[in-house]
């Protein structure tokens, strides 16, 4: 039993305070890791994805971003368990327990999958600057860079906590920049959102859009890094050993608030679609860039300003995740590490480089969709072939029904993954 020890309070001297029992101390501790994953799940990917989505189909998928949303938070929550339990990331425990062949393989494709989702970031971040500040794409994707180099500069010398912050602030302004516009824009119809909770599919077109929904929400990135990023809290594997239902509550709490954070804020967007799809009558099918324009002309400046700035910070939040991600796939897999200012500048070679040449913004998003759905059976196969091991989890291991459910649900979302990818290759 724990008992409260008591310490001096500097602010009553004389008196004494009761102090946070360790392991409430701990499990603070834990709460702040997946506001820094869910920043994966409202990146520039998601906002075109749903958008779209709303303008074509208006409520009708909802639900399917719901149901990816607790797919996410049951993926989230497995790869910050994964962390706590053994004090080592997804990719160091392969490493450790595969043949050198097999991680160089699961390194390769975990590079390219990162490689893509800076790709689509890139592209989110050029846009955002393109409409606040009228800059060349090229130019924007280099202040991109840079502006992604100062976020990371927080998470400099081990100091975790500055940059979740920095992470959940940028997540909320996401949602912010969102929400004003959609209740400016108006079109808001509460029984069409009840209706899109059912789950409802309506011809070819809706398959492909919630494909695409789903494979734009749960990233293969955001697992590797969350079950790294746990690790920089010193309440970790000492906690989850000795008071394992401590520790699951924290970590579930904390998947929770993010995740839930971001499902808000994607189903916001699935409904700003569906508001200015009705506004145009039809005519908006989803591009970024008419968005904004349709805002701008259609409520004003405000709210046109509002949707740059979410964009705008979706894109250089995600990408500073996106380098960290790198960073812990290259050590974990190769049990190598590049200096995180170098790999950034490696990582955003490819995307200046495309946009250089004057590629389709719209299609380097798509592009990057599929890639990126490529690598999520990979990440999926992993974490649970890792949770439900005892020797690996010990107390914090998946109880079977965990492990049914999370095997089913990941099983669907790849599927479903590589079928777009290979739906959109043969379409285009």
């Amino acid at each position: 039993m724990l008992v409260p020890s008591r310490t001096t309070d500097p602010r009553r001297p004389g008196k004494a305070r009761a102090a946070s029992p360790p392991g409430v101390a701990r499990a603070r501790q834990v709460i702040g890791p997946a506001f820094v994953a869910a920043i994966a799940y409202v990146d520039p990917g998601n906002v075109a994805t749903n958008l779209t989505a709303g303008a074509t189909s208006g409520y009708l998928l909802v639900w399917v971003v719901v149901a990816a949303s607790l797919v996410a938070m049951l993926v989230q929550y497995q790869a910050a368990k994964l962390g706590m339990a053994t004090g080592r990331s997804l990719p160091r425990l392969c490493r450790e327990r595969f043949p050198v062949w097999g991680n160089r393989l699961l390194w390769l494709q975990a590079e390219v999958v990162v490689l893509a989702t800076d790709l689509a970031e890139f592209v989110g971040a050029a846009i955002g600057m393109r409409l606040l500040f009228g800059m060349p794409v090229a130019l924007s994707a280099v202040v991109t860079a840079a502006a992604s180099l100062l976020l990371l500069e927080l998470r400099r010398r081990g100091r975790t906590r500055p940059f979740e912050l920095a992470s959940a602030a940028a997540l909320l302004l996401v949602g912010a920049g969102i929400g004003y516009d959609v209740l400016v824009t108006g079109h808001q119809s509460a029984a069409g959102l009840a209706a899109g909770l059912l789950p409802v599919l309506d011809g070819h077109a809706s398959l492909v859009l919630a494909m695409g929904i789903v494979g734009a929400t749960v990233m293969p990135h955001a697992v590797y890094l969350h079950s790294a990023l746990v690790q920089g809290h010193d309440a970790a594997s000492d906690a989850a050993w000795r008071q394992p239902a401590l520790i699951r509550r924290a970590v579930r709490l904390d998947c929770v608030l993010a995740l839930g954070v971001a499902t808000v804020v994607n189903t916001s967007m699935v409904a700003l679609g569906a508001g200015l799809g009705a506004a145009t009558g039809g005519r908006w099918a989803g591009d970024l860039l008419e968005a904004h324009a349709e805002l701008a002309s259609r409520v004003g400046g405000a709210a046109a300003l509002a949707f740059a700035v979410a964009l705008l910070s979706s894109g250089v939040s995600s990408s500073g995740v996106g380098t960290l991600a790198g960073d812990v796939v290259m050590q974990g897999f190769l049990g190598r590490r590049v200096p995180v200012h170098a790999r950034r500048l490696v990582t955003m070679a490819p995307a200046v480089a495309a946009l250089l040449l004057g590629a389709s913004l719209t299609g380097l998003l798509i592009a990057s969709q599929v890639v990126i759905s490529l690598g999520v059976p990979v990440a999926l196969f992993l974490l649970v072939l890792f949770c439900r091991d005892r020797s690996v989890m010990g107390p914090l291991v998946n109880a079977p029904l965990t492990t049914r459910v999370a095997g089913a649900a990941g099983g669907v979302v790849a599927l479903l993954g590589c079928v777009l990818a290979l739906t959109t290759v043969v379409g285009h």
